[in-house]
């Protein structure tokens, strides 16, 4: 009995190692494999990423997240393999338990191999050989590439001018403004598309020319581009070219008939300098330099630079200077009396007059006289005079003043005339003339300068309301007959020579 008892006790044992042992070798246990695929070089999650097993198992893609399950998965070793077009294939090895879930983590890196290198870009303006009339420029281009997203662009820009070279990176668009063109310059232009993974790729190599103002042009003016106001010039015929970059704010051109060249104000928004420049517009040079003109209003102020002399003549508040032009020679010449300051200047060396306007500091109290070159004055024209004045100029013999006054009077903080009108003042008769007869009522008369033969005087016409836009007319003097014409529409500040 004692033998059957010992063997029948081993039973329980062996149930018991059974048990035991089969939860460790069942090839029937499952697990997960989850997961997360991001792009190398960005951490960015990637979806639709195709993710499968070696063993094979069921196939899965990444969600919107890049995340990824591989549920029911027979435990054991797997290796699970990341695939995306355009993305270098990836392998992890994974783990998988019993009723347990492994994660892996997958960072693919850009295939070079996989990514279509960008197209070509086709240059579509400016075209080939383009004369263009302005200074400014907008290149267009086109890709073919239907995902445009990872391209950037540069734009590498030369000309026959000089060796430099402009370049301009990390463009995102196919269009980029230039606003610093030279007058008379050929350009050579070519984009280069680069998506960062492949050879950047070149466009073919665009020219275009930037057309040469006309010299002789007789007529000059200003006109507000945008926020800034441009110089231009014009023929007989009206056919007008822009001289100065609208990038700038350059205005009241004046031109001298002895040096060939063009004095003009350039403002930066708080002061102000003198330049000359060629009657095309090429070679622009800053004359002035410590001292700037200024006074009580900066778009108010007046110039002279008179022919046959070296010599350009601007105010400083009460103080008149002359400077050479080419910046060097400043001297002071005459100094307004109890503190009035000097706004409008125009010299006549050949008679020796020098005709000035001074006000106050708000504009006003005008005082429209004559001095010699030793600083004694000759005639007055207007004396503590209410109201606004704009325009000074000297008859060739020195003998007439032609000037724009406000006979209305008024006065405000804005300048605003509101019936200016023009005047001849002979200085040897003493009598004032009213040249504006032909007025149209609600506008005022202003900025006028006598024609090179003083039969004709050309102004700016302009509404009162201080908003409207100002044009440019000619009126023949000394006749009975409406002469008076428009010549230049949306323009200011003419200049006749």
């Amino acid at each position: 009995m004692k033998h059957l008892f010992i063997k029948f006790s081993w039973l329980p044992l062996l149930f018991l190692f059974l048990a035991c042992s089969e939860d460790y070798v069942d090839e029937d246990g499952k697990g997960t494999i989850t997961g997360k695929v991001v792009a190398a070089e960005t951490n960015a999650p990637l979806a639709h990423v195709k993710i499968e097993t070696s063993p094979s198992s069921t196939t899965v893609f990444t969600d919107d997240k890049g995340n990824f399950s591989l549920d029911d998965i027979k435990k054991g070793e797997y290796s699970v393999k990341a695939e995306l077009k355009g993305y270098t294939t990836a392998f992890k090895g994974a783990t998988v338990y019993e009723g347990k879930s492994s994660a892996v983590v997958f960072e693919l890196a850009t295939a070079k191999g996989n990514q279509q290198p960008p197209a070509t870009p086709i240059l579509v303006t400016p075209k080939d050989n383009e004369v263009l009339k302005a200074t400014a420029v907008t290149f267009i281009w086109t890709s073919p590439d239907k995902d445009k997203s990872k391209q950037e662009y540069t734009l590498t820009l030369k000309n026959d001018a000089n060796t430099k070279v402009e370049t301009f990176t990390a463009i995102k668009d196919t269009l980029f403004t230039y606003k610093d063109l030279q007058l008379g310059v050929k350009y050579f232009w070519q984009i280069t598309a680069d998506d960062h993974v492949n050879t950047s790729v070149k466009s073919d190599m665009g020219n275009f020319s930037v057309y040469n103002a006309p010299k002789n042009n007789r007529y000059f003016y200003t006109k507000k581009i945008n926020d800034n106001l441009v110089i231009f010039s014009a023929d007989e015929e009206g056919n007008e070219f822009q001289l100065t970059d609208e990038n700038y704010n350059c205005f009241r051109p004046r031109k001298n008939e002895t040096a060939n060249k063009i004095a003009y104000f350039q403002s930066n928004g708080t002061a102000l300098d003198i330049y000359t420049m060629d009657t095309d517009g090429s070679n622009p040079k800053k004359v002035t330099t410590t001292v700037k003109p200024n006074g009580f209003n900066l778009n108010e102020i007046t110039y002279s630079w008179p022919a046959n002399s070296n010599q350009i003549y601007f105010a400083n508040f009460d103080k008149l200077y002359a400077i050479n032009s080419n910046g060097q020679g400043l001297q002071q010449i005459y100094q307004a009396p109890n503190g009035a300051f000097i706004s409008e200047v125009d010299v006549n060396l050949e008679q020796q007059r020098i005709a000035l306007k001074t006000n106050n500091a708000m504009g006003y109290q005008v005082h429209l006289f004559c001095i010699n070159l030793q600083g004694e004055v000759l005639f007055s024209i207007l004396k503590d005079a209410p109201g606004a004045t704009s325009g000074l100029h000297l008859s060739s013999s020195g003998t007439k003043i032609l000037y724009a006054y406000d006979v209305e009077g008024a006065e405000n903080r804005n300048y605003r005339r509101i019936n200016s009108k023009l005047f001849v003042f002979d200085s040897v008769s003493k009598q004032t003339t009213e040249i504006s007869t032909e007025i149209e009522g609600g506008t005022n008369d202003l900025e006028p300068r006598f024609s090179p033969n003083e039969a004709y005087v050309i102004f700016t016409n302009t509404s009162n309301d201080d908003r409207s836009a100002r044009h440019i007319y000619v009126k023949e003097l000394n006749t009975v007959l409406k002469t008076r014409a428009v010549k230049f529409r949306n323009a200011m500040m003419p200049d006749w020579n």
